[in-house]
C-alpha cells in the first residue's frame, strides 16, 4: 500500500488531502503541531530540523516507505511592514518555505526508492498580494521556485509539482452569494477541490508532469477587474 506524508494536516486543506488519499487506499502519516483526525498522527514542528529528521526516521521504521510528500503546513502573520519583526518574518519563512527544504532533504532516499512524488502547497499570493502580507507572499513565491528546482534535481525518480490555491473556504462564515459570483467558476473553492488535484498529482495518471505550478482559484487571477 502506498504511503503519503501530509504536513499541516490537522485541519483545512491538509485534513482534506489526508482524507482523500486515505479514501483512495493510501496509508497516511499526518504531521502537524496539533493532532490530526486522519491517518497516523505525528506531532511535529516542520520548521525545526531535528523534528523533521525524527519524523522521517519514524516513517522509515513504521511504514518502511514513502511514496508521496505533501508540503502543506503554513502560517501567516499579517502586520504593517514597520511592525513586522525579524523573528515573525523568519517564523513564516521557516514554516512555509524552509520546511519543504528540510522535509525533501530528509525524505529524498525514501522518495527515490519509491519513484515518489512531492506536492508543495503555495498560493495565488505568489502572484498577487493584499496589503501587509510580505512574509507570506515571499514564502509562497519561494515555494513556486523551489518546486521547479527540486523537480530538476530529483528527477527522473521523483516528480515535484506545486498547487497554488486561491480563495478556499476552510473556516469562518460561509461565503456570500456575491463572493461566489466574483469567481468565474461561479463559487468559492473548497478544501476538497484542492485535495482532488493533489490526489491526481501524486497518482499514476500524472507521471509526465513535473516542475509545474497548478493555480486552482476558480479563474480569479485571470479576471480583469476595473474600478466602479
Amino acid at each position: 500500500m502506498p504511503v503519503a506524508l501530509i504536513t499541516g494536516s490537522a485541519r483545512g486543506i491538509g485534513a482534506a488531502v489526508a482524507a482523500r488519499l486515505r479514501d483512495n487506499g493510501w496509508d497516511v502519516v499526518a504531521a502537524d503541531r496539533d493532532p490530526s483526525p486522519v491517518g497516523r498522527p505525528v506531532i511535529c514542528d516542520v520548521a525545526d530540523e531535528a523534528s523533521v529528521v525524527a519524523l522521517i526516521a519514524g516513517i522509515r521504521i513504521s511504514e518502511g516507505r514513502l511514496d508521496a510528500l505533501i508540503c502543506n503546513a503554513g502560517i501567516n502573520i499579517r502586520k504593517p511592514l514597520a511592525d513586522l519583526s525579524l523573528a515573525e518574518w523568519s517564523s513564516v519563512l521557516g514554516t512555509n518555505l524552509t520546511s519543504t527544504f528540510l522535509l525533501v532533504r530528509a525524505a529524498e532516499p525514501l522518495l527515490r526508492a519509491a519513484n515518489g512524488a512531492v506536492v508543495t502547497i503555495a498560493s495565488t499570493r505568489a502572484h498577487m498580494s493584499e496589503p501587509y502580507t510580505e512574509a507570506y507572499a515571499a514564502s509562497k513565491g519561494g515555494l513556486v521556485a523551489l518546486t521547479h528546482a527540486l523537480a530538476i534535481s530529483l528527477g527522473p525518480e521523483v516528480r515535484v509539482n506545486c498547487v497554488s490555491p486561491g480563495w478556499i473556504a476552510t473556516k469562518g462564515p460561509a461565503p456570500s452569494a456575491m463572493e461566489h459570483a466574483f469567481h468565474p467558476a461561479g463559487r468559492v473553492g473548497t478544501a476538497e477541490d484542492v485535495a482532488a488535484l493533489v490526489a491526481f498529482l501524486v497518482g499514476p495518471d500524472s507521471r509526465f508532469i513535473t516542475g509545474s505550478e497548478f493555480v486552482i482559484d476558480g479563474g480569479v487571477t485571470r479576471k480583469m477587474i476595473y474600478p466602479d
